[in-house]
């Protein structure tokens, strides 16, 4: 049982981490092309992921947090 628990939690913490580079990705791309539509909607559909219930049902880090570090990271505000 406690097998199954752990291989469903590095799941759960791959596709966050997974979702925090895409994130990051999309970050910097806007960055450069500020006024492109589809990178400010790959961001906006990020954010969405991170204010989701199933961003929730995978992980507890505040996904306000978590956006406001990736987006300091990524020298944006």
């Amino acid at each position: 049982m406690e097998e199954n628990y752990k291989a469903y939690e590095n799941l759960a913490n791959a596709i966050v981490k997974q979702a925090a580079r895409d994130y990051m990705t999309a970050l910097k791309r806007r960055k450069k092309n500020p006024y492109d539509r589809n990178k400010r909607k790959e961001v906006r559909e990020l954010e969405e992921f991170f204010h989701s219930d199933w961003y929730e049902l995978l992980t507890d880090v505040d996904p306000d947090y978590l956006i406001r570090k990736l987006r300091e990271k990524a020298g944006v505000s």
